[in-house]
């Protein structure tokens, strides 16, 4: 049999060869559980060890084992959430000074704005807890955690409009097609749980917002065993996951004996590593089929942890069900959970957009970090809240009495951190009275991404992936760890 399959393969092209290769994969993936004959005993496949990545355990000592960044895309308003401006309501209505305007370019949609009035908040502030940290009354489940926060008040960027800032924060660069963060977490660290991707993207269902770039969690020029897995909300969380209906034990056998025989020779006579990625990620396909819905029964957990997250945690797909979903991944050792939550663009009708928005995500963002704190996890786990850019301190279109928006801001904008290595109830960086200019302690993007990696305990200069002829890393030739934040 072994010499009419050779003959097989090499009367193939070699492209043709390998897209019939992936299906069989799968297949041998599929196989391996149903107990099948002519493979790897199913017990070498399923080990709930780690995968190691190319740095092992890191260049040092990991203060952070797995990350949740709640990236909430379109940009949050700075002045309606945390960076309180009361300069604002005294000059609300005035223009901006130039001075204060200064170079900082403006998105398109206000190019042919002849005034730009200044706006205060419509929404109170007070400060919270020991710190004394200014929350808005929007926010009043993430207020009561607001000594578990550390604050980035000078969180700046070098793109104005969103797919390009996007993919400046998750990639490091302003194009796609390259790494996400994830990924090089993941291609560097590996996994802790061999049944678990080591990078798991949720996105929050039903927001009609600017659309979300599939390249932001992509793995870019790394294997594609590190790019970002999607989940869904509903029955099936990853599609294709589960087998077709009318598929028969009997045939399936059949199938799967052939396509064992096949892929012993493919890599004795391709050694391509595509093949191998392609091996890796559809033997996780298997894993999967028996870890992801136990992972994904939000439903099974205690009433008391459901009303911790808020009503819509009982909706598949919602930022609060994702939130829970998130935690229970952690639990499951999977290294990099990224949350996707969509609508924060407001460029009209922001007080009563951001009141929606707020409502949809406070109550759920303050429970995680909550429930991992009860659960002694948060010591270990680094929670990130934030997105792309803040919003400009004037007003984009007409400014009334009760309504105004604001344009996209470059400049200024603010982030949350809480858990693993970063101090607990600080604050980091000022702007000045408009929040408009960083006036101390700048953090750029890049700046940001290098604190993270090395809060996993990588050293963002030396984890580097060469492509076409160079080195690259995320944060390209910039970046300095925000040593101020660490604990």
């Amino acid at each position: 049999m072994e010499k009419y399959i050779k003959q097989a393969i090499e009367a193939q092209t070699r492209r043709a060869f390998l897209r019939n290769m992936t299906a069989g994969v799968g297949s041998l993936a599929l196989g391996q559980m149903l107990g099948g004959s002519g493979m790897a005993a199913a017990s070498e496949l399923v080990d709930s060890g780690p995968r190691r990545g190319i740095l092992g355990s890191g260049h040092f000592p990991a203060k952070a084992k797995r990350v949740i960044f709640l990236f909430q895309a379109g940009g949050p308003s700075q002045m309606e959430l945390f960076d309180h401006k009361p300069v604002l309501k005294e000059r609300h209505g005035e223009e901006i000074p130039p001075s204060v305007m200064g170079q900082h370019r403006v998105s398109g949609m206000v190019t042919a704005q002849s005034t730009f009035p200044l706006v205060q908040s419509v929404f109170d502030f007070k400060q919270h807890g020991d710190s004394g940290a200014w929350i808005s009354e929007l926010l009043p489940h993430t207020a009561s955690i607001a000594d578990d926060l550390c604050f980035i008040k000078s969180m700046h960027t070098d793109q104005i409009n969103h797919e390009p800032a996007v993919m400046m924060l998750q990639t490091g660069f302003q194009l796609a097609g390259r790494p996400s963060i994830g990924s090089w977490v993941s291609d560097g660290l590996g996994s802790d749980n061999e049944n678990m991707p080591s990078f798991v993207v949720l996105t929050s269902k039903g927001k009609n917002a600017q659309p979300l770039n599939e390249a932001s969690w992509g793995s870019g020029w790394l294997p594609s065993e590190h790019q970002g897995i999607r989940f869904r909300g509903g029955k099936d969380p990853v599609l294709y996951l589960n087998n077709p209906d009318g598929l028969t034990m009997d045939g399936r056998r059949a199938e799967l004996d052939a396509v064992a025989d096949l892929n012993r020779l493919q890599n004795d006579h391709w050694q391509d590593p595509t093949i191998s990625s392609k091996i890796s990620q559809y033997e996780m396909a298997y894993r999967m089929q028996m870890s992801i819905p136990d992972a994904a029964d939000v439903g099974s957990e205690p009433d008391h942890v459901l009303d911790m997250y808020g009503d819509d945690v009982r909706t598949p797909g919602t930022f609060a069900a994702n939130c829970l979903l998130a935690r229970r991944l952690a639990e499951r050792n999977v290294k990099f959970i990224q949350l996707y939550h969509t609508g924060w663009d407001m460029h009209g009708n922001l007080p009563g957009a951001i009141r929606n928005q707020a409502m949809d995500t406070d109550q759920a963002a303050a429970a995680l970090v909550k429930d991992l704190k009860q659960r002694g996890m948060l010591e270990d786990t680094l929670v990130i809240w934030g997105g792309e850019f803040g919003r400009t301190a004037f007003s984009q279109g007409q400014l009334t009495a009760t309504n105004y928006g604001r344009d996209h801001h470059k400049g200024a904008f603010t982030y949350w951190m809480a858990g693993a290595g970063v101090k607990a109830g600080y604050t980091h960086g000022e702007t000045d009275d408009f929040s408009y200019n960083i006036v101390k302690d700048a953090v750029h993007v890049h700046d940001f991404q290098a604190t993270l990696m090395h809060l996993m305990g990588v050293d963002h200069e030396r984890l580097t992936y060469k492509y076409q002829g160079r080195r690259f890393r995320l944060t390209e030739v910039h970046g300095k760890v925000v040593k101020d934040i660490l604990a």
